[in-house]
């Protein structure tokens, strides 16, 4: 008899230790089991191989005719119990399918590569794989449009030619049509793997087994959760739009792909490329403070006479601009009319966020802010009061415009439904498909991306979705409905995920196709962020965020925990909050506790939710907060927001 302790792959299981089996087989470590856990079977791994127990232990199952895990996983596995603590059937869900079929599916291993035609490398291109020599680190800071896809394709294809695999992550599922076909012109079908969550159930088992019994390199395509899949030899890892707040796990284990991917690079002793043309603040700063090489590309890879757009800032207050709509302005409508006539496309933006209350006067621009965090306050109806929440400062709401006495405060905002009803009105023969976080699964943008690439779409209108990755020959006209709307969020991050929105909406056109016009409305012309952004001055407004968020105390200068409590009532959670946030200042933690106050949603379905927020210059002491968290609290360890 034999003896093993066993990962299992269960979250109902929140202990942190490895389980307990015997068998009568001899397996090598990491063999995938399947063992019964509260009365059901469960899948796992075989982590260690120890002496009889004291203890009575069950029989695991053997699947037969798989081959272990690479042994990386492993080290992988305990990284991220330890940096982002999480039960050990939590962690182990990340690295297993949740069945297993009796009969496995047929798996065709991976062909030959034959590389299908390349464009030729620009100059820029070839200085900066001339800079890529070792396995390390690497921040990409390319502009929209030159060419950093055409970079991965090159490093790919040089781990393809040492025999090692790679993965290529991207932040929407509804981008991976566009990277397959690309990728499967130059590697061929059976050398790319495509796993991602929208695939049906036997779609993806396939994928995984593929992976899993390859004896050749492959590609693997999708988002984070591909960092997961049983490769056995990584030579490149990438996460291309490294920005997008979809790289950070909202579930426990509340890990970031960035930090996960540079893990398993250092594991596998592979290259990590994070590829932006907004790349995050924080992860920039590191960079720089860690001496990684820091690679900046600027020159179109299509270099033409359309290379730069026009860009138009149109006021929002200047209502004479709006005579025949309220929200799309009459220079916007009428470059959308010439693009019809022309038989080329208009992208019409409009962040998803844009539904947050928020308070400001619509005559100067003006906008209510917390004197504390310098973050804007959000409205509540239902006491009239305006509250901040970051720090949990509450003030009685405005009747007038503290700057110009107006009484034209505005507390609410649009959606992009309400702008597809403005543009059937004002173009009823159009071809108009929206595409948000509302779209039926028929609905989604991965559904419909050839019809949308070809230009079969008179007019998209979206939200993120749309505004970063794609590349659409046709497309001519952009507009931006309310380039303000990330800014009215009461987050640090507002004016960051402002600034990259921006970039990356403008950068759908310009890119070497045809000429393009894009029309920027605003509350505030004048605003240093909105002409940055306009202007595509990162440096200055990197140097500005940086400036802002040392005086304040926000990531890249402390670490950031967000606690959260859900109680029948709001009071109830109030006072759970305010009990735990005493006990914190009292701990002799190192630590700065802001708040209680409501979270940003404070009511979801029947509960009640209060929020402390953390913040430490030493992560470890948020670590130790974790542990002595009460059972019934919620928590977000590196949170992408404190709302």
């Amino acid at each position: 008899m034999y003896f093993y302790e066993v990962r299992v792959a269960d979250k109902t299981y929140k202990g942190q230790r490895a389980l307990s089996y015997h068998s009568s087989h001899k397996l090598p470590l990491l063999s995938i089991v399947s063992v019964p856990i509260k009365n059901k079977q469960v899948l796992g791994f075989v982590s260690a191989i120890v002496k009889k127990p004291i203890f009575t232990t069950k029989p695991l199952e053997v699947l037969p005719d798989l081959p272990p895990l690479p042994s990386e996983i492993l080290a992988l596995h305990d990284w991220i119990q330890q940096y982002y603590p999480a039960s050990a059937g939590e962690v182990t869900q990340l690295f297993l399918p949740s069945k297993i079929p009796r009969e496995l599916l047929p798996v065709t291993d991976a062909a030959t590569l034959s590389a299908g035609s390349l464009p030729a490398l620009t100059p820029e291109q070839q200085r900066i794989l001339q800079q890529i020599e070792k396995a390390d680190t690497y921040l990409l800071h390319g502009d929209t449009g030159t060419g950093k896809t055409r970079i991965y394709l090159e490093l790919a294809l040089r781990a393809f030619a040492k025999q090692k695999s790679s993965i290529i992550l991207t932040p929407e599922i509804g981008l991976t049509p566009q990277l397959t076909e690309t990728f499967e012109m130059v590697f061929g079908s059976e050398n790319v793997v495509l796993i991602h969550s929208q695939l049906t159930e036997k779609a993806r088992l396939q994928s995984w087994f593929k992976i899993l019994q390859s004896s050749r390199p492959v590609v693997v395509l999708g988002p984070r959760s591909a960092l997961f899949t049983p490769l056995k030899d990584v030579g490149l890892i990438v996460l291309d739009e490294v920005h997008e707040s979809s790289y950070k796990q909202e579930q426990a284990p509340h890990y970031h792909a960035s930090k996960v991917a540079s893990k398993l690079a250092s594991l596998y002793k592979a290259t990590l490329i994070l590829g932006s043309a907004t790349p995050p603040v924080t992860d920039y700063f590191l960079a720089e403070a860690k001496q990684k090489s820091i690679l900046r590309m600027k020159t179109s890879a299509t270099p033409n006479s359309f290379t730069a757009p026009a860009i138009s800032v149109i006021d929002l207050k200047d209502r004479a601009k709006f005579t025949k709509q309220p929200h799309l302005s009459d220079e916007l409508l009428a470059s959308i009319k010439k693009s019809m006539h022309d038989g080329e496309q208009s992208l019409i933006f409009l962040n998803r966020r844009g539904t947050a209350r928020l308070v400001m006067c619509q005559k100067c621009g003006w906008q209510a802010a917390c004197s504390h965090c310098d973050l804007p306050f959000t409205y509540h109806g239902d006491s009239h009061t305006m509250r901040c929440h970051t720090c949990g400062l509450v003030k009685t709401a405005l009747t007038s415009c503290p700057s110009c006495n107006s009484a034209d405060i505005v507390m609410k905002s649009i959606g992009t439904k309400a702008i597809v009803d403005e543009l059937s009105r004002s173009f009823p023969e159009a071809h108009i498909q929206r595409f948000d976080t509302d779209n039926k699964r028929s609905e989604r943008l991965e559904a419909h991306y050839q019809t949308v690439s070809a230009g079969k779409v008179d007019i998209i209108v979206g939200t993120q979705i749309v505004a970063k990755g794609l590349d659409l020959p046709k497309l001519s006209t952009v507009g931006v409905v309310i380039a303000d709307t990330s800014l009215f969020l009461p987050d640090y991050t507002a004016q960051e995920r402002s600034y990259q929105l921006l970039r990356q909406v403008i950068g759908r056109v310009g890119r070497g196709h045809r000429a393009g016009n894009v029309f920027v409305q605003t509350y505030d012309p004048q605003s240093r962020l909105i002409q940055d952004a306009v202007n595509g001055s990162w440096d200055d407004f990197y140097k500005q965020e940086l400036e802002e968020r040392k005086k304040f105390l926000f990531p890249p200068f402390c670490h950031t925990l967000k606690l959260t409590c859900r109680r029948a009532s709001s009071k109830s959670a109030q006072q759970a909050a305010e009990k735990v946030a005493a006990e914190l200042r009292k701990s002799g933690f190192r630590i700065l506790v802001d708040g209680p106050m409501p979270s940003y949603h404070e009511k979801m379905g029947s509960k009640y939710q209060w929020q402390l927020n953390l913040k430490a210059k030493n992560r470890e002491e948020l670590l130790k907060v974790i542990a002595h968290l009460p059972a019934n609290w919620s928590y977000d360890i590196d949170p992408l927001n404190l709302l």
